[in-house]
């Protein structure tokens, strides 16, 4: 548990000293926000599955570990907003509940991936990630998208970024998005590269893995930012330009989930 709390801490700290999600838990609205731990869920149990506090072999110890992560993350987000002073400025119950709970998903992450952060990382949960399977793929990319562009998807900078570009930069930038992933996933000698060579060479790897992981990059982006609210009120054209600059964070963090994980 100690090392659930440092990996919480180490994983969420730039979080909870961002204004932008002081804010955010006052003015998300109750049922995005409900909406938005309960698509937490299956991420804290599939994390708990690959990287976990520890080998569990039952579903039971995995909702166990999973909604021990999460209590972990609401302690400790508690904690440093009170020491922040951050709870005061909004001291109705349902405003403090809505910055803990907010707060508390990354902390959780953080606290389920202590082991490898802490320079751990034990050989049932390497074989876990190494033989999860095209799907397996896919939920770690997703996880490692979310966790990257959860640590900006909350400032008003998506916003200005989106603003200041023309088309033109839009498309390279998602060029850019999507050569970094493939290059990631391909090229760069990370966990799992010798499968995927072996799975059919360049074109294949784009294909199977590339596309479908740039894919849920922006999916991932899309959601973060309508939890947000970022996505009210504005045209189609303005939302596609925020979620590709939201998407190129999650891009890095789909290409790199197997270092994390």
């Amino acid at each position: 548990m100690a090392r659930a709390y440092g990996g919480a801490l180490l994983f969420s700290f730039p979080l909870l000293m961002t204004m932008e999600m002081w804010s955010l838990g006052v003015s998300v609205e109750p049922v995005r926000l409900l909406i938005f731990l309960i698509v937490s869920a299956p991420i804290l149990l599939g994390l708990s599955y690959f990287a976990g506090f520890e080998p569990t072999f039952q579903l039971k110890d995995e909702v166990l570990d999973a909604l021990a992560a999460f209590g972990v993350g609401c302690v400790l987000s508690a904690i440093l907003l009170w020491l922040f002073g951050v709870l005061e400025q909004h001291p109705t119950p349902r405003h403090a509940v809505g910055k803990i709970a907010l707060c508390a998903i990354p902390a959780a992450l953080g606290a389920l991936l202590a082991s490898k952060q802490m320079g751990e990382r034990d050989e049932a949960a390497m074989r876990r990630a190494e033989g999860c399977g095209p799907w397996g793929d896919i939920f770690l990319m997703a996880v490692g998208a979310t966790a990257l562009a959860f640590n900006v998807a909350p400032t008003e900078e998506m916003i200005l970024i989106a603003y200041q570009m023309d088309a033109g930069q839009a498309l390279i930038l998602m060029s850019v998005s999507i050569g970094l992933l493939h290059a990631f996933v391909y090229s760069l000698g990370f966990p799992g590269e010798a499968r995927r060579r072996e799975a059919g060479g360049f074109l294949r790897t784009f294909v199977s893995f590339t596309a479908p992981g740039y894919g849920v990059a922006l999916l991932c982006s899309l959601y973060l930012l309508w939890t947000f609210g970022r996505t009210d009120g504005v045209a189609l054209h303005e939302i596609a330009a925020m979620t590709i600059v939201l998407g190129f964070p999650a891009s890095l963090g789909a290409a790199t989930a197997r270092l994390v994980i």
